[in-house]
This record gives C-alpha cells, sequence and structure tokens, in this order.
C-alpha cells in the first residue's frame, strides 16, 4: 500500500524540537569538513515519503547528502559548514516532524497499535451497518427504513471520523503541501457518501450509503495493518546490534584512579579496564593482563580467541576467562561496532528502497480516479441537471475503483506464503522478503552454524588407552571451553575409570592443570602442554604429563543435517553458489569439497563480505545469504533477501528475512518454492483488479450502480483477491531431523574403536 504524508505530523508544534546548537552538538564530524546529523522521523512511511524528505533537504544549500532509513526511521544528513542547516524547519515544513536520532531508545510501535484500534472500530461498526441495511434494503416500512438510518448515522460518525482519521489525515496533509497520494480519492469518496447519507438521512431519502463508507474504510485498514506489521518485523536488526555496545567503560587514569565514562566520551590513548563479561567499548590494543574473547561479532567463529599484551582488540567483542587493560585506539563512532551498525544501516537503507508492485502500480491510481470521477460529474449535471443523481454517481465511481483489491494483491498473498512457510519450520520476518527469494539466481553461505553445526565435535584421539582419555575428560570437566565440553559430550556414557584430580587450574588461552596420583597433567595448547623437544608442529590440543605427550585431539564442525541434500537440490534449480566464511581457509576449503560447491572466500570481516555481496550484485547476481553468526548480521541485510536458523545469533536472526526452525537445510529449497509460487498469485491477483476495474469503472460511469452496489462490488473483489491468495500451496513439509539423515558417516573415530 501507499500511504504518504503523514497528517498527524503536518504542522506539528516545533515546540520540542531540538534547536540549531543541539543539533550542531549532537552531530559528528565526518572526511573533508563534512557533519553528519541524524534524525529520528516517525512519519516515515513509504516510498513516497523517502521522495519527499530527501528532495526537500537536498535544496538546502549546504546539504551535501540525505539518506533516509524506512525500517529505523532514521534521517542520515551530511552537511558543510559551522552551523547546521534548517533542517528540522525543513521538515515541519513538509509534514513531518523529527527529533534527534537516540540509537538506545527502546520504542514500541504506537502507529501499529492505533491502525489495529482503528480496524476494530471500522469493523464493529461497518458490520452492524451491513445488518440493518439488509432490514432496508428488504423492503421495510418508511418509519422503520428512517429508524435503521438514523442509528447507521450513528454507527458511522465515530467509525469515520476515528478509522478514517487515517486516510483523512494522509490526504490532506498531501493536498496542503501540493500533493495527491491514495488517500485523496479515498477521502473524497467517503466524505461525500458521508455527506449524501446525511443529507438524505435528513430528508427521509430512500437510500442511504454509510454501510458503504465503514466497508470501505474496513476493508482498506486490513490492508495497511498488514503492510504495516510486515514492515514493522524489519526494524529489530540494527536495534538488536546497538544493544551490544557498552553504555560506558572504567577509564584508569594517570594518577592510577578509576573513573567511569559513557563510552561517547571515550577518547584515543585512553588506558580502559576491563573485568571478565565486560565486552570491549572501542577499539584498542592489550596493555596488561592475557584472557580470551569471544570474537563472534567478528570471524562468526564459536572458539575463544587468546590476546595478550599487544594484541589488538575491537569493539562488541566479550572478555571470557581474565582482566585487561586496555588502551584505546579509537572513539566510540569510529570503531567497529559502530560500523557494524553504519554497514547494516546502509544495507536495510537500500532494502527499503525495493520498488513493490504494489507501490508502482498505486502512482497512476490517483490521478486516473480523479480525472474520471469528475468528469463524470460533469458529464451527468450536463445531462440531467441532478446535482443528487450527479454526486451519487461520481461517489460509486470513487467508491468501486477502491484500491482494496489492489491494496490487499500483496500483503495478503504474503500473509498466506509466511502461513505455509511456517507450516513448514520457516519463519518470514519481512513481507517484501517473500517478493525478493522468488529473484534469486546465486546463493551464498556462511560455513560456522550455517553448512556445519557450529558446536565442536572430537574427531579423533591419537591415543586409544582409557587412562589418558578418561584424564582428559575429567580435566575437560573443569571448564567451559567449547573444545573441553565436545571432549566431555564424547567421553560421556563410556565405561571410563574415575580419575582423581586435585590442584586443577584453568589458565585463561592456554588450558588446564592438575595434580593426578601425585604427578602433573597438562590439558591444552601443545606449545603449553609439551616441553621444546616433544614440541612437534601440526599439534592442536594435546594432554601431557610432565612435558611428554600423552594423547592429542583433534576436533571438527560437523555438516549441519541435510546440507548435501540441500546444496544438490539447489544446485538442480540452475542457483550457483559460494561459501563467505570469517574461519580459516583449510576449514573452509574442506567444507567446500565436502559439499560440492565450487568458489569459496576464507577469513572474511564482516564488511568484507558485505563488499563481496555488492561486487555480486554489480555483477546481475540477486543473492541469497544463509548466515547465523553476529559476524554476518550485516551481509544478511546488504543482500537481496537473506535466512538464518533458529539458532542464529539474536542479531543475525533479527537481520534476516527468513529464519528456519528445523536443522535441516532442506528450508532453502522449500522456501524459495513457496516464495516463487506467491510471486505467481502476486501476479494474478494484480492481473485480477485491473480486469475488475476495467469491467467495473464503465458501469459505474453509466450510472448502473448506487454507491451500495459499488461497495459490494469492491467488497466482491477483494474477497476473490484473498480466496486466490488461499490457493497457494504449502510446499512440500521439511521431515525431522531424524528422519532427514544426519551429516554424511565419516571415517571410524579412533575413539569408536577404543570400544
Amino acid at each position: 500500500m501507499s500511504c504518504c504524508a503523514p497528517g498527524a505530523e503536518a504542522g506539528a508544534d516545533l515546540g520540542g524540537a531540538p534547536r540549531r546548537e543541539e543539533i550542531r552538538l549532537a552531530s559528528r564530524a565526518l572526511d573533508d569538513g563534512l557533519r553528519q546529523t541524524d534524525l529520528s522521523v516517525p512519519g516515515v512511511h513509504c516510498a513516497n515519503c523517502i521522495r519527499a524528505i530527501e528532495g526537500g533537504l537536498r535544496r538546502l544549500p549546504d546539504v551535501v547528502q540525505v539518506r533516509v532509513n524506512l525500517s529505523t526511521r532514521r534521517v542520515a544528513i551530511k552537511w558543510r559548514g559551522e552551523e547546521p542547516p534548517p533542517l528540522i524547519e525543513t521538515l515541519a515544513e513538509l509534514g513531518y516532524s523529527a527529533q534527534l536520532f537516540d540509537a538506545g531508545a527502546e520504542t514500541g510501535d504506537p502507529e501499529l497499535s492505533r491502525l489495529v484500534r482503528a480496524l476494530a472500530v471500522a469493523g464493529f461498526c461497518a458490520m452492524n451497518i451491513m445488518l440493518l441495511s439488509v432490514s432496508v434494503w428488504s423492503g421495510a416500512d418508511p418509519e422503520t427504513r428512517n429508524a435503521f438510518h438514523s442509528i447507521s448515522a450513528l454507527l458511522a460518525l465515530p467509525a469515520l471520523l476515528y478509522s478514517g482519521s487515517i486516510f483523512f489525515g494522509s490526504a490532506w496533509g498531501a493536498l496542503r503541501k501540493g500533493r495527491t497520494n491514495m488517500d485523496v480519492p479515498i477521502s473524497i469518496g467517503v466524505v461525500l457518501a458521508l455527506g449524501l447519507s446525511l443529507y438524505d438521512t435528513m430528508h427521509n431519502g430512500e437510500h442511504a450509503y454509510f454501510d458503504a463508507a465503514t466497508s470501505l474504510i474496513f476493508f482498506l485498514l486490513i490492508g495497511r495493518v498488514l503492510d504495516h506489521m510486515m514492515r514493522e518485523k524489519a526494524r529489530a536488526a540494527v536495534r538488536g546490534l546497538m544493544r551490544l555496545a557498552p553504555r560506558g567503560a572504567t577509564v584508569l587514569r594517570a594518577d592510577g584512579s578509576l573513573d567511569y565514562l559513557p563510552v561517547d566520551e571515550i577518547r584515543p590513548g585512553m588506558r580502559i579496564r576491563l573485568a571478565i563479561g565486560d565486552r570491549v567499548p572501542v577499539d584498542g590494543r592489550v596493555e596488561e593482563g592475557a584472557s580470551e574473547l569471544d570474537c563472534a561479532i567478528a570471524t562468526g567463529e564459536s572458539s575463544p580467541q587468546r590476546v595478550a599484551v599487544g594484541a589488538p582488540v575491537i569493539a562488541g567483542t566479550l572478555n571470557l576467562s581474565g582482566p585487561l587493560t586496555i588502551v584505546a585506539e579509537a572513539g566510540a563512532q569510529a570503531s567497529f561496532l559502530a560500523e557494524m551498525v553504519r554497514l547494516m544501516e546502509a544495507a536495510e537503507g537500500g532494502r527499503a528502497r525495493y520498488r513493490r508492485l504494489a507501490d508502482r502500480a498505486a502512482r497512476l491510481y490517483a490521478p486516473v480516479v480523479h480525472v474520471a470521477a469528475f468528469l463524470t460529474f460533469l458529464g451527468w449535471m450536463a445531462a440531467t441537471g441532478d446535482w443528487h443523481r450527479s454526486i451519487g454517481v461520481a461517489i460509486a465511481v470513487l467508491i468501486i475503483t477502491c484500491p482494496c483489491a489492489l491494496g490487499l494483491a500483496v500483503p495478503i498473498v504474503q500473509v498466506v506464503a509466511a502461513r505455509r512457510l511456517f507450516e513448514n519450520g520457516i519463519m518470514a520476518r519481512d513481507g517484501s522478503g517473500i517478493e525478493r527469494l522468488a529473484e534469486i539466481d546465486m546463493v551464498v553461505f556462511d560455513k560456522t552454524g550455517t553448512l556445519t553445526s557450529s558446536v565442536p565435535r572430537l574427531a579423533g584421539v591419537s591415543s586409544i588407552a582409557p587412562a589418558a582419555l578418561a584424564t582428559a575428560a575429567a580435566m575437560a570437566g573443569h571448564s567451559r571451553h567449547p573444545l573441553s565440553k565436545a571432549l566431555t559430550a564424547a567421553s560421556a556414557g563410556r565405561n571410563l575409570p574415575d580419575v582423581g584430580l586435585s590442584n586443577v587450574t584453568e589458565l585463561p588461552g592456554l588450558g588446564i592443570e592438575a595434580r593426578v596420583d601425585g604427578a602433573t597433567f597438562r590439558l591444552g595448547r601443545a606449545d603449553w602442554v609439551l616441553s621444546d623437544d616433544n614440541a612437534a608442529p601440526g599439534f592442536g590440543t594435546v594432554l601431557g604429563e610432565g612435558g611428554r605427550l600423552v594423547a592429542s585431539f583433534t576436533f571438527e564442525d560437523r555438516e549441519r543435517t541435510g546440507a548435501s541434500e540441500a546444496v544438490a537440490a539447489l544446485r538442480r534449480e540452475g542457483l550457483a553458489m559460494e561459501i563467505l566464511s570469517g574461519d580459516r581457509e583449510p576449514a573452509v576449503a574442506a567444507i567446500a569439497r565436502r559439499l560440492g560447491i565450487g568458489h569459496h572466500i576464507a577469513g572474511l570481516l564482516p564488511a568484507g563480505k558485505v563488499d563481496r555481496l555488492k561486487v555480486l550484485a554489480k555483477a546481475g547476481r540477486t543473492v541469497l545469504m544463509v548466515g547465523d553468526g553476529l559476524n554476518d548480521a550485516p551481509a544478511l541485510a546488504a543482500a537481496h533477501v537473506s535466512m538464518a536458523p533458529a539458532n542464529a545469533a539474536d542479531i543475525g536472526r533479527n537481520a534476516a528475512d527468513f529464519v528456519f526452525l528445523h536443522e535441516s537445510l532442506g528450508a532453502v529449497a522449500t522456501a524459495t518454492a513457496v516464495a516463487r509460487e506467491a510471486g505467481r498469485l502476486v501476479r494474478q491477483n494484480f492481473a485480477l483488479a485491473i480486469a475488475y476495474n476495467a469491467l467495473a469503472l464503465p458501469i459505474a460511469i453509466a450510472g448502473l450502480v448506487t454507491p451500495l452496489i459499488a461497495a459490494l462490488a469492491m467488497s466482491l473483489s477483494s474477497i476473490v483477491v484473498v480466496a486466490n491468495a488461499l490457493r497457494l500451496k504449502a510446499g512440500r513439509p521439511q521431515k525431522p531431523a531424524a528422519a532427514t539423515g544426519a551429516a554424511r558417516p565419516r571415517a571410524i573415530s579412533p575413539l569408536a574403536a577404543a570400544e
């Protein structure tokens, strides 16, 4: 649906708006003498809003660039000069109120609540008026007819004044600025129908059309609520990523004192204390201490990364195992996490510009209907001289050509498709994503957590001595390190002898040390466990006693259930495939070979994945990105369409258009099939809506229908569109993980042989 100028915001009081000085202080410096101001504009609803705001602000002499993000309703303005241009005042002249954008603000969605309340009121009134109309049109006596008309008027007035204000405000806001939109002819038709019905009621007329006006509002609000619900689901990703940024940090002053500062006040060169469990506030370098960091936001890998003095750290990573002192090397706005947020906002802004078929078709609606209704009124006045009859026919033209079917054509199919996907264990977060999924010609996968399970598994051990495995498992039970968990899980259920441990100590980034029967054992990194003479290249996690190798362990990620089958199915559909991963080259190459995916790129940071997707887009590819990690969020937002598993990081799920609940990657093929079927039904709905208008318009112009018949015909066209959408097939249901089959069998593990 197209909406446009927000009447509720038109002429808004600027008393609460930020002053120019506040805007200047809140802006941030960029390169080349530019500054950027971010404003929150709640009235941004659609493509017409974006065009109006960007066009209006670009006309200001000092403004260099304007970018509107529909998902977050954020307007980013780059400007040049010492003082900011009149941004708030210009937006007010365009009919939009604005405030400084607060990244941390957690706000609900009052617009959706308003729409739902308006829909409920319109539905209640329309149904009751329709019941009264049945008696009138069945031949009620004049007294009963007049009484029912009066009751209908009492029901229609609150419905049209409250529920209709959604359209009246939008239409008035557009007309005040010399523009038009779809809500203008709707409002004219409703107001004329109400006025004529009130006139006939007061003069004991035979017909009144309160039912036509309220039914019109009701059906239009259905389409608008559905559309708004789909769009609102896309707004959580950036807010979720912003929550990873700490509000402040403990700064170590030159005199040794500690001071807590908001993150925006941290400057390069400041020394920052990080306790276990703290997130790194800004990019920096370790000055003192050693620890392990959860770097999933950058690399997507679940294995912690060891850091020591001199190692770089990036904003948003989580300190896991030891206190650190770091030196800040960048401010909050120049840090890695801020860049992640900017990448996602830029990507979502581009995605918001995706022009739906309904938006493009709606551009022609208002001028065509205005002209048709006006010419109809003039023609009937010239032919009959009866203003009452002429207005009635013009109202019928406005109502019968109401864009209810056009407005429902896309959202109702998307809702049905979302239901069908849910029946297959796939959740659709963004309605337009269903359209975009039908257009893909390439699938790009992340590795860890997408093609693989993201949980390390013990693949082999060099020693099959039960005592060695029992000792390692007992030591691993004292750690929450992912590799320790994998070792503990592999030993569960095996009849291993009990091992008495004492003096158990875990050293962050190195491993575990313990005493067993008077001997000192270590489990962890080979260069820490083994003496120089025994250390050898290629060892990963090892168990040693007195610097001597006892056993070595190798770990691997398992393929996700159904990965091989999914890749084969996508290849049969003629889709190209590629792997983009932050993991090491050998690990990425291995999974690519096993699955038969011909191209892969390893060692990518989030920005690198986004850059690669931009290259593919420039080459004409329409890409489905399938990923799960924090580091995949910008790429998921930047891709033409995206999908994530349910066990993905919260930010990954929020950034994706689709989330599949089953373990199997077969969800990718199923979702694609449903989306393509939905696209076919959308095109059919548009054809039905166009055919309906082509048939109904000349009949209404000829005066062969009353406003009530026009409303019933409009309702029938909406019902036909809904019925066609319900034909959407559910696709092939996903099988449970056990039936789908696990990952392909591997060589027998030495652990299995030990039994």
